[in-house]
């Protein structure tokens, strides 16, 4: 029986995840996540479980409400480097759940690692 793209998707993201788990244990997680509308992105501590700093492409302090391109999410990942730094946070790993790293995802890991935070 063939599988659903949201089964797809679901088994792509957690082999993604278990396999960065494995990796970079002890650091805090970059996660994305892209609907049709918005982008969203989350600093994780996985110890802890905690969120230490997020943005959104629905707050309305980074004048991007209602677009979901690329230049939004390079918007959001000036603002998540900031954030991160402001709670301490200079290097995580990134999670890219079961999106490509590719278009919109893509834009937010680089303009997150020009703000100084090391992906």
């Amino acid at each position: 029986m063939a599988n659903t793209k949201r089964q797809l998707f679901i088994k792509r993201r957690l082999r993604v995840r278990n396999k960065l788990r494995k990796v970079n244990a002890g650091r805090m997680r970059l996660s994305v996540h892209r609907s049709s509308k918005n982008i969203s992105v989350q600093l994780i501590d996985d110890v802890n479980g905690v969120t230490l700093a997020s943005a959104s492409s629905l707050e309305k302090t980074l004048g991007v409400v209602g677009k979901n391109n690329v230049e939004a999410a390079a918007k959001i990942g000036t603002a998540i480097a900031e954030r991160a730094k402001k709670a301490g946070v200079s290097e995580a790993y990134f999670d890219r759940g079961g999106f490509l790293f590719h278009g919109k995802v893509k834009a937010l890991a680089e303009a997150a690692r020009e703000g100084g935070l090391k992906i």
